[in-house]
């Protein structure tokens, strides 16, 4: 009788989630201290411009507008074949998340003056639209050369270890 533990996760890759869109600049240029999963208010040629792979999120951002929480420049292009029907590409986007969580998000943004970035854009097993947004704080100029350092001994690291063994 071996049941699988319900303790660990799958990878993404694994449980059916497909990657559109990768924020990688926000890493460097922010410490992420907690993040979140949301859903997406889109309209249709939105969701097939995106299952092209279309989207740009390294100058988009999430704010707060009349207790709602907004993903605001995220760029999706339009989807050519869907004509007069088509999407405004920079057009703010409803961030779909439970009250306490926009209350945690909303508390970062005025106490401590955090942002709020998206992260990572993809479709889950079921199909549906998710960002992963993420309060973050931003890095000083000493913190990202701090992180490239890091980044090149480790590749150096790497490299040696790979030359040794």
């Amino acid at each position: 009788m071996s049941s699988k533990s319900g303790g660990a996760k799958a990878p993404r890759k694994q449980a059916g989630i497909k990657v559109i869109a990768d924020n990688r600049r926000a890493r460097f240029d922010y410490e992420i201290l907690q993040s979140f999963e949301a859903g997406l208010a889109l309209q249709g040629s939105e969701v097939k411009s995106l299952r092209t792979g279309h989207i740009n999120l390294a100058e988009a951002y999430a704010a707060m507008k009349a207790g709602e929480l907004w993903l605001i420049n995220s760029n999706i292009p339009e989807y050519r074949e869907a004509n007069r029907f088509n999407h405004e590409p920079k057009r703010p986007r409803k961030l779909l998340l439970h009250k306490r969580e926009i209350d945690k998000l909303s508390a970062g943004v005025l106490k401590e003056h955090l942002t709020i970035v998206p992260l990572k854009m993809f479709f889950n097993s079921r199909g549906r639209v998710k960002v992963d947004i993420a309060l973050a704080r931003g890095k000083k100029l000493h913190d990202k050369r701090e992180t490239l350092k890091e980044r090149s001994w480790d590749r150096e690291r790497a490299r040696l270890l790979r030359e040794k063994g």
